[in-house]
């Protein structure tokens, strides 16, 4: 750690010195250290999903880069698309389906680096009501999902892939904010909940209540597609591409330090974010630990995009959506930022 910390004071006296020199041929210019601006938008609140970049933030990793990222908290997936979109953003934390629906309807945003590598959410259920095994286990069972989540599109299009109607499970849109308080107090049979996210929030409200959850993971029955990962703008990504490069190698190389430090992480979370609770964002990181992580293609590096995964997501957002073929897997991702 001391090696790496002289050698970045190194390489900032290095930057120095040469801007020293530019301005000194300048006569009478006035010159500055100036850091490129860039905006992340976290998509929701402060989580582990997004521990890369704050990590990054919080151990100077973007300004080594000659970077101030300005880190806020967003609004859901589809918000975010749109924000980052129309430019109010420059960076957003996006799933494949937000990216496909944005594009669909116009708009112009693209993955640019993968953080969840697997489809991230599963359905949760309470063991004491039920053992829950397969897709096939779900049958006539009430599940409960905010009425703009993209469960009551995705379920339906997996139960078919599985050889079940699509109808075999109930669905019930409802009020985003008691959806996990409903499964827990047993109004509803079932609930999506997603890894690195609102599943360790449930898991412990659950624990409170002292029911015991369970999870059926849709990636473990055929639902082989991409989660969330960095987007951007196609106008940003033209114009923008050098910064968007240090970006994404100063936040994976925050994700290997979450990685391998998770404890030291989830401190850097509370020291950025005071409202966090700690130990959730610990629970987080460590789902992020392993979903970021693509065995298939480790040698490559973390946030690689694979083509024929990024088909599979494409092909199967387009028939849970009816996009009828309207956007294609070369425009929903660019791979050129993380090739060396």
């Amino acid at each position: 750690m001391r090696t790496q910390r002289r050698q970045d004071a190194r390489n900032r006296i290095s930057r120095a010195a040469r801007m020293l020199g530019i301005c000194a041929l300048a006569a009478g210019a006035q010159c500055a250290l100036a850091l490129e601006k860039l905006s992340y938008n976290m998509a929701w609140l402060p989580q582990g999903s997004s521990v890369g970049v704050i990590v990054a933030q919080q151990l100077g990793y973007f300004k080594n880069a000659d970077l101030e990222v300005n880190i806020v908290r967003g609004y859901g997936g589809n918000r975010t698309a749109n924000e980052v979109d129309q430019g109010q953003f420059d960076i957003g934390y996006v799933d494949p389906v937000s990216v496909m629906l944005n594009r669909a309807n116009g708009g112009h945003i693209r993955l640019i680096g993968a953080i969840n590598t697997r489809w991230p959410a599963g359905i949760c259920f309470d063991t004491k009501r039920y053992n829950l095994k397969t897709p096939a286990d779900l049958k006539g069972l009430l599940l409960g999902g905010g009425s703009g989540s993209v469960v009551h599109n995705i379920l339906p299009v997996w139960l078919e892939r599985n050889g079940l109607p699509k109808n075999s499970v109930r669905l019930m849109r409802m009020d985003p904010a008691v959806v996990d308080a409903s499964l827990i107090e047993g109004k509803i049979d079932l609930a999506e909940c997603w890894r690195a996210s609102n599943r360790v929030v449930t898991q412990k409200q659950a624990n409170d209540a002292r029911v015991k959850l369970g999870w059926i993971e849709y990636s473990d029955f055929g639902l082989d597609a991409y989660g969330s990962g960095f987007a951007v703008s196609d106008e940003t990504l033209k114009k923008r591409p050098d910064a968007l490069r240090k970006f994404l190698k100063a936040s994976y190389q925050g994700y290997d330090y979450a990685l391998a430090n998770p404890e030291k992480a989830a401190d850097l979370i509370a020291k950025a974010f005071p409202t966090t609770d700690r130990n959730v964002a610990l629970n987080q990181i460590k789902d992020i630990g392993d979903l970021i992580i693509d065995p298939e293609v480790k040698d490559k590096g973390l946030g690689f995009l694979r083509a024929d995964r990024m088909l599979k997501t494409v092909q199967f957002i387009d028939s849970a959506f009816n996009l009828n073929g309207k956007v294609k897997a070369q425009d929903v991702y660019s791979d050129a930022l993380l090739k060396p």
